[in-house]
């Protein structure tokens, strides 16, 4: 019952219903650790197409071409840049091209 305080109603005060709950609680919360991890993975990718397409690249090309001149960069780092340091990104981009 403890851990199930500051659930509404009957989920914090049933003995049944809390326990349901907080079960249900641990659940989700062991899914979304794997899940975070995806969406954070989907935002990087998205914010890296943006900023290749700027300078007339797409994301995939952009991936491959850093593969292949070395540039181990990765995408959380790569997002980071397109988004506040554009001048960088930019020069990584030129330096993938190359």
């Amino acid at each position: 019952m403890k851990a199930a305080r500051g659930y509404f109603g009957g989920r914090s005060k049933v003995y049944t219903v809390a326990k349901n709950t907080w079960e249900k609680g641990l659940q989700y919360a062991y899914r979304d650790r794997r899940q975070k991890k995806r969406a954070f993975r989907q935002l990087w990718i998205a914010r890296i197409n943006a900023g290749a397409r700027l300078h007339g690249m797409s994301y995939s090309r952009l991936i491959h071409a850093l593969s292949q001149s070395d540039i181990q960069l990765n995408r959380k780092v790569l997002a980071d840049l397109a988004m506040n340091h554009p001048d960088t990104f930019k020069a990584i981009v030129d330096a993938a091209k190359s």
